[in-house]
């Protein structure tokens, strides 16, 4: 009875320690907090002193970002059955927002100013000037100097961008890399609520921090509006596809924020769709108006098309939407790009806008060229360099995935949303192969790379899963299971019973 009553003083004495061990610890982190409130108070004067608004304004609207994004984040998390992912979240928003700051300095440090970059922000400056100075009421009457649709539409958005935050150059970087990121998080949803077998925590590690999704899409102009805007219509196409409300109205919104920038993409996302929807699984029990509204969404689907056709071959100047209209914007595409130090296959004199052939027995190569090139051989700089790394690094990825890749073909037809997956990447390696510039190329490539990322994200078989043996915990091992144990008494044998020392595989000798 002496052992408990000793044990009683020293549970006393430990719960003093306890707290204040806690309030040590909840010190610490009050102190931190402070230190981080004081640095930040220190650098906002200093970058007020020494800077102009271009650079200090991103100091307020970095906060500004991460208090709207949070609380958003937090319902996101609070709906996912899956730990951590709050955490995960917020960690992708701030790497999101910090690779803005390297993307600015590769435009106007590594560059020099020349990038379009530099051209959206005046422009985008002096309509932000006559949106708070004009009398809006009256109407507007504002000339871009261009057409709306392509570079003039990007203008646009800086312009009401800045409206809000005041013409700051770096705070734009950070508002057009949060406006990528939540392009990311609507392809991460999308996967989930329309392929919810997938492995949705990996497809999250991959389509997040994947180098060159946080780094490209960092920027103000197209990238940027691009991967918001396909993530938008991406989500749209999920839940079209899992018949849940409210698809038709990202599809729409999407879709013509990706028209007004890059028409020829919502073509190639339009016939991934038409393709996925006429694979969508029935639903078991079919309405008497099921029919009608299936061939309803498939007329609007094919009049959708038809409309982005048009919207191309006015972007592009062409005449037609046919075969030889395609074939001349591709040509002219190879021709553009085939200029400055990081070029492929150069055009010649003879040739100055080689002729794309539009034989499907390219399209490997073309997958392989736009999905994983450069290679560590065919990189001019230290930019193609890094990007070879991150592209070998994709191939190797794909080549493991082989067990989980040799299931595209049954889920292409069971999971309608592999098929939206495949064929959308299928025709943009087809398109965009033309593309002779790898610096480009690299760029463009980011509009294609969530849907690529969902085959990494394809779920191993069942026989090809690894069975691991755990040994068993210690608090559930058997007495005399390990090591040495008491050894009582033997039972008594009883007589004419065989002896257990002989028996082999229940027969005596």
């Amino acid at each position: 009875m002496a052992v408990p009553i000793a044990a009683r003083p020293a549970r006393r004495r430990s719960r003093p320690l306890a707290r204040l061990s806690g309030a040590v610890r909840r010190g610490r982190l009050t102190a931190l907090a402070w230190a981080l409130v004081l640095g930040y108070v220190t650098v906002f004067v200093l970058a007020m002193v020494h800077t102009s608004y271009d650079t200090w304004g991103a100091l307020l609207v970095a906060p500004a970002l991460m208090a709207v994004g949070t609380p958003v984040l937090a319902r996101v998390a609070a709906g996912n059955p899956e730990r951590g992912v709050f955490k995960l979240l917020m960690v992708a928003m701030a790497a999101k927002l910090a690779c803005a700051f390297p993307r600015y300095l590769m435009a106007f440090v590594l560059y020099g100013g020349a990038a379009d970059a530099k051209m959206y922000h005046q422009k985008g400056s002096e309509l932000a000037r006559y949106l708070t100075t004009t009398d809006l009421s009256a109407g507007l009457h504002y000339d871009l100097g261009m057409k709306v649709a392509g570079t003039g539409f990007v203008i646009i958005v800086t312009g009401v961008v800045y409206a809000v935050t005041g013409p700051t150059l770096v705070g734009g970087f950070l508002v057009f890399s949060w406006l990528g990121f939540w392009g990311l998080l609507f392809f991460w949803r999308a996967l989930q609520i329309a392929f919810p077998e997938a492995d949705s925590r990996r497809y999250a590690k991959l389509v997040f921090f994947l180098p060159s999704l946080l780094f490209w899409p960092s920027s103000i102009g197209k990238d940027a509006w691009m991967m918001f805007c396909l993530g938008l219509t991406t989500y749209g196409v999920a839940r079209l596809l899992d018949r849940r409300f409210g698809a038709f109205a990202c599809i729409a919104l999407g879709s013509l924020g990706t028209a007004m920038v890059r028409p020829h993409v919502t073509v190639l996302a339009g016939a991934g769709l038409s393709v996925a929807y006429l694979l969508r699984r029935r639903p078991r029990q079919v309405s008497a108006l099921g029919p009608l509204r299936t061939v309803l969404t498939a007329a609007v689907l094919a009049v959708g098309v038809m409309l982005m056709l048009q919207q191309v071959s006015t972007f592009f100047g062409t005449t037609g939407t046919g075969g030889d209209a395609v074939n001349q914007v591709l040509s002219e595409t190879s021709r553009r790009t085939s200029q400055g130090d990081s070029v492929i296959n150069a055009a010649t004199a003879e040739d100055p806008a080689p002729a794309f052939s539009l034989n499907p027995v390219k399209l490997p190569m073309s997958v392989v060229s736009v999905l994983f090139r450069p290679f560590p051989f065919e990189a001019s700089n230290v930019q193609n360099l890094v990007q070879s790394v991150e592209c070998f690094a994709l191939l190797v990825m794909f080549v493991r995935a082989w067990p989980q890749l040799a299931r595209v073909p049954k889920l292409f037809v069971q999971r309608s949303y592999v098929a939206f997956a495949v064929v959308y990447t299928l025709l943009f390696c087809w398109a965009f192969s033309t593309i002779n510039n790898m610096g480009i190329l690299s760029r463009e490539r980011v509009q294609v790379l969530p849907l690529v990322l969902v085959l990494l994200a394809i779920p191993r078989p069942a026989a090809a899963r690894p069975v691991r043996s755990r040994r068993p915990p210690l608090w559930r091992v058997q007495p005399g299971q390990w090591g040495a144990a008491r050894q009582g008494p033997e039972p008594p044998v009883a007589v004419g019973a065989p002896d257990p020392s002989r028996t082999q595989g229940g027969s005596t000798s």
